[in-house]
């Protein structure tokens, strides 16, 4: 369980269920034919895998780069910004495998392991040639695979992925410049509330300043980042911790709703940070508020 935050400390980016959501946007084609499941459960006690996805149709072939090594039952495991793979999460991984194999009793012959992190494993790749005696080849940029194992591997460094082909994926971190927020905003308005809530929280929060250059070059009103969190459901969580400051804001501009009198501080320069430990009782009066140039 994660530890109370500390009043004025950053908020923890919740990555987990952003990544859940972008590995559903990356296969959204074969969605009909896949099972995901989050954080799936392998034993009685406290012990999951990120993320489980089954074929619904064992013969069913994915010509998508990260899913073309998919087999009928395929474990993923997703290590945040902040974190990396070592070489006992990759066995802890691979452990995983082996208990849903032995509790399913499932062929392992028929599962694939997906290890996905944003920096390159290299202590990890090293251990891998040199001592685990089996062959690392990138056989896609930031895809991996890993042969001479018993069982199909793959590990993915998201920062290397390709743009056009895995743009949700390679989002997912805190450097995301402003071309790829720009089209991440865009193509997010498509997308239903629920579907991309936490995808939207994660990347927001760690790319404030991208967001707001993109806000900034918005002139053209193309991309409404108001529309887009609203539909996300967002405008909620941030309507309970800014709404005095966004109204004291909001009410000389003539915003509607509580993301706009928010948005409207996002571009006079306020970073997600302050906005996030901005509260109602923070704030006794408009006077108090002062504007950033």
């Amino acid at each position: 369980m994660d530890e109370k935050r500390q009043p004025g400390s950053p908020e923890r980016i919740p990555w987990h269920p952003a990544f859940a959501q972008a590995m559903r946007m990356e296969l959204e084609q074969y969605k009909d034919l896949l099972e995901f499941h989050d954080e799936y459960r392998l034993t009685s006690e406290p012990l999951e895998i990120d993320m489980l996805i089954i074929k619904k149709a064992p013969e069913l072939t994915i010509d998508k780069n990260i899913a073309r090594i998919f087999k009928s039952v395929n474990l993923v495991e997703y290590k945040s910004p902040e974190d990396y793979v070592s070489v006992y999460d990759f066995y802890k991984t691979l452990g995983y495998a082996c208990l849903y194999a032995a509790f399913n009793r499932h062929d392992v012959r028929e599962m694939t392991v997906t290890i996905v992190e944003t920096r390159h494993p290299k202590e990890l790749f090293r251990y891998i040639r040199e001592d685990a005696m089996c062959a690392v080849e990138e056989e896609a940029s930031g895809i991996y695979r890993i042969t001479g194992h018993w069982m199909p591997i793959q590990l993915i460094e998201s920062k290397k992925l390709s743009p056009d082909e895995n743009l949700w994926l390679k989002a997912l971190g805190r450097e995301l410049n402003t071309e790829t927020a720009g089209s991440i905003l865009e193509l997010s308005r498509k997308k239903k509330g629920p579907e991309i809530a936490a995808y939207l929280h994660a990347v927001l929060l760690a790319n404030a300043k991208t967001i707001q250059e993109v806000l900034k070059m918005n002139k053209t009103e193309e991309i409404t980042l108001d529309e887009v969190l609203e539909e996300a459901g967002l405008t909620k969580k941030w309507e309970e911790r800014g709404e005095a400051r966004g109204e004291a804001r909001g009410e000389a501009r003539g915003e509607k709703t509580a993301w706009g009198k928010v948005l409207t501080l996002l571009k006079q320069g306020y970073t997600v940070d302050e906005l996030e430990r901005m509260t109602p009782s923070g704030i006794s009066s408009s006077e108090q508020l002062t504007m950033k140039n």
